[in-house]
């Protein structure tokens, strides 16, 4: 059986699909990121961390200025702002052909940044209904994501999508389709929607690892889609490893999703996690080896 082919994403002109997934690099302008090598406070430190990404092959960079979590102090969107405008303006006179992303849920801190950003990752599922809207006028792609309802910051207690263990990927699906269908009525570019199972949010571990082992099904749903795997809780609950040994849990469900076709790839760990791309597409028959002489 072959995997399946995913739609393409086209940012600023650039394609990804199956032949070049998309490492995106997570830069976290926060002292309080749940995995600490990703907290960047220091602009001049988040601007090393950047030219480092580049170097390791990635290819968009998240920056994000709040933590998901409800752990730490509430940021007003003036702070967010404060924290993730200057920085993307010395990033983009830096790098100027990277992709950036932009990690938050509020219209107003998009709007701030207009002009400096290629895509919306909207983590919080539509929260700020004036988001995708913002991401449209400024002609930039938008994540649609899935929380299972849950408003911003707040971490998942008692969930229970039903008896049936599938339950959450038709929960899941439907989502992401009603998602992304606004995202297009909204007047963003078909091609730079992408769709999210946003693991962890609003789910259980059990939930989580039945969204990877199915993402196929999600890639059906005919937009590229990008899967934040790195690091995250129901890797270290899976194999009971505490954050900082998850790299390689992470990399399992990494080639698992991109086996299936997923897109885009959100990650601490750039260089690992673009060999392993980079491997599972050659084996899928997408990718040619940069080299193949041996047995010649």
């Amino acid at each position: 059986m072959n995997p399946p082919q995913p739609a393409a994403l086209v940012l600023r002109g650039r394609h990804f699909g199956a032949a070049q997934p998309a490492v995106m690099g997570i830069i976290n302008r926060t002292p309080d990121s749940f995995y600490p090598p990703a907290r960047y406070v220091d602009v001049e430190d988040a601007l090393a961390r950047a030219d480092a990404m580049v170097g390791e092959g990635v290819d968009i960079v998240d920056v994000g200025g709040v933590r998901a979590g409800h752990q730490g102090d509430w940021v007003e969107a003036d702070e967010e702002v404060a924290r993730v405008r200057p920085f993307l303006e010395r990033l983009r006179q830096r790098h100027p052909g990277l992709l950036v992303s932009l990690d938050t849920w509020r219209a107003e801190v998009a709007s701030a940044c207009d002009g400096l950003i290629d895509l919306v990752n909207d983590t919080w599922a539509g929260a700020d209904g004036e988001l995708v809207g913002v991401a449209a006028r400024c002609g930039v792609g938008y994540v649609v994501s899935h929380t299972g309802g849950l408003p911003p910051r707040t971490d998942p207690s008692g969930v229970d999508y039903g008896p049936d263990p599938d339950a959450v990927v038709d929960n899941v699906l439907a989502t992401l389709a009603k998602g992304a269908r606004r995202a297009v009525e909204a007047g963003v570019d078909p091609a730079a929607v992408l769709v999210d199972p946003t693991l962890d949010f609003g789910k259980t571990t059990e939930n989580s690892l039945r969204l990877v082992a199915v993402t196929s099904r999600i890639v059906e749903l005919g937009f590229p889609v990008l899967m934040a795997i790195s690091r995250k809780d129901f890797v270290g609950e899976t194999l009971d490893l505490p954050v900082e040994e998850r790299l390689e849990g992470t990399l399992a469900a990494t080639a698992i999703a991109a086996w299936q076709g997923a897109t885009v790839f959100r990650t601490h760990d750039v260089r690992a996690t673009r060999r392993t791309l980079d491997m599972v597409a050659s084996i899928r028959g997408d990718r040619p080896p940069v080299r193949a002489v041996r047995g010649l």
